[in-house]
């Protein structure tokens, strides 16, 4: 079984030979060779907040207002970014960039204090929510008291500490992880938001510059305290042996770049399966159509997929084997770039478009229908051929819930599509779209259908 208690079943014990960098010894101990997300990921629907922008005053009390609109719109885990200290020395900007953390073990007084951080998690967790952090595990901002206590914590050259080279980030301090001191403390550190504050997981910020050992030996401390879920940043895919153990989920980079392109009609929809999982290892992926470093670096989740296109891609990565993410604003297609380190509020009115009823009923299907569950056994999910290369349809199967899902990626209309392989005529449409317009039901395509452009199917074979 794909879900169960980590402590209980995924600790397949090998007597192996761990060597941690640094250390002036090596010692054998019992070694976990694979993680088990927690039971609730399966219908887990993540929702990215970035506190700062998201309200006027930009506090915890003031988001924590909000909860009960995002619970109403089918939101069932909260990822916050970095809410710790930002440094003040060498900062970039006038407020800071989340991710120069001063302090591990505390809250940024821009967004309040460690107790109203831990009222908003009780609350989070009385309303069904899990709650997750943003780790910053690579680099420090450079007045962390560590600097000065500890400066061997840091990478060093010509006997000064350096930034993380080759990544244009001056306002931080690079982390040396040939030193076991510091690696017990970043872990220590990841404890106490777990023990104290009762937090579901963490994401972890820039996680292939970290090395793997290191996340390994903190998933197997972690897990110790609570059953937890963590989330791999490493866009370029460089650090899969992360996912051998540390980490349940990655960014699906690839998938999310391939769908910029079939909005932009420089690729067919059949390119998508070139990155869809595999049984390879216990992890899935995390779908996305816009996170923080996209919007403010890159382009808005508007310019990226127009009015027209963002029902089927909404449709399509709340469907597909993985844990969809909403970034703050994605419910309204919020179309400016928002500041990364000045204050620069979200302005909830601005687009006149409100997708938060078509994540509802997305995050519905995904909950109700076991089929749509965020998995990656290998088993169950099968890519339908229909003979057009525009046409995306996949079918996924579990425990006798099935459901299948036949996408048009393409501004043209696709014309006599065969869908005689797929559907037999007895199913029934759970959810549909064509041209923007979506919505719940539908009528069943006929065995010889013309999609519309965009027009999506999720259909339910039994």
């Amino acid at each position: 079984m794909r879900y169960v208690n980590k402590l209980v079943a995924a600790w397949i014990l090998l007597v192996a030979t761990v060597v941690c960098t640094g250390c002036s010894s090596a010692k054998a101990e019992a070694v976990p060779t694979e993680s088990r997300a927690p039971e609730w990921t399966r219908t887990a629907v993540l929702y990215e907040v970035n506190l700062r922008q998201y309200t006027k005053s930009g506090t915890i009390n003031e988001f924590a207002e909000h909860l009960e609109t995002l619970k109403d719109m089918g939101i069932n885990t909260l990822w916050f970014m970095p809410i710790h200290p930002i440094s003040v020395t060498n900062r970039s900007g006038k407020l800071g960039s989340y991710y120069s953390v001063s302090d591990y073990r505390d809250v940024n007084p821009e967004f309040g204090t460690k107790e109203d951080f831990k009222a908003l998690v009780d609350k989070a967790h009385d309303m069904g929510f899990h709650v997750m952090l943003d780790w910053v595990a690579n680099h420090t901002g450079w007045d962390n008291a560590w600097i000065t206590e500890h400066p061997d914590w840091y990478t060093q050259k010509d006997g000064k500490i350096i930034s993380p080279e080759g990544m244009g980030w001056p306002d931080v301090a690079d982390l040396n992880y040939d030193n076991a001191d510091m690696r017990k403390e970043m872990i220590e550190c990841m404890k106490y938001w777990v023990e104290e504050y009762d937090v579901d997981g963490f994401r972890c910020d820039y996680a292939a510059g970290v090395p793997e050992d290191f996340w390994r030996e903190a998933r197997i401390e972690l897990d110790k305290v609570k059953d937890i879920y963590m989330l791999e940043e490493d866009l370029g895919g460089v650090a899969a042996a992360n996912l051998e153990y540390g980490f349940d989920s990655n960014y699906a980079t690839k998938v999310y770049e391939t769908l910029l392109a079939v909005a932009k009609d420089s690729k067919s929809a059949d390119k998508i399966k070139l990155y869809m999982p595999s049984a390879d290892n216990n992890t899935f992926p995390m779908f996305y159509l816009d996170n923080h470093d996209v919007n403010s670096w890159d382009r808005t989740i508007d310019e990226a997929f127009p009015e027209e296109i963002l029902p089927s891609m909404y449709s399509l990565i709340f469907t597909l084997p993985g844990i969809p993410m909403i970034y703050s604003g994605d419910e309204i297609a919020y179309d400016k770039n928002i500041a990364f380190m000045e204050k620069d509020t979200i302005d909830w009115n601005r687009t006149g478009r409100d997708y938060r009823n078509l994540i509802k009923e997305l995050s519905l299907l995904k909950t109700e229908h076991k089929a749509l569950g965020s998995d990656n056994t290998g088993e169950g999910f099968v890519i339908l051929d229909l003979g057009n290369k525009n046409i995306f349809a996949y079918k996924r199967v579990i425990k006798g819930d099935e459901v299948i899902c036949i996408f048009n990626l393409s501004k043209r209309e696709q014309k006599d599509i065969d869908l005689g392989s797929a559907l037999t005529g007895k199913e029934e449409v759970l959810f549909s779209g064509a041209e923007a317009e979506y919505g719940t039901g539908g009528e069943l395509p006929g065995q010889l259908h013309t999609f519309a452009p965009w027009e999506f199917y999720i259909i339910g074979a039994n």
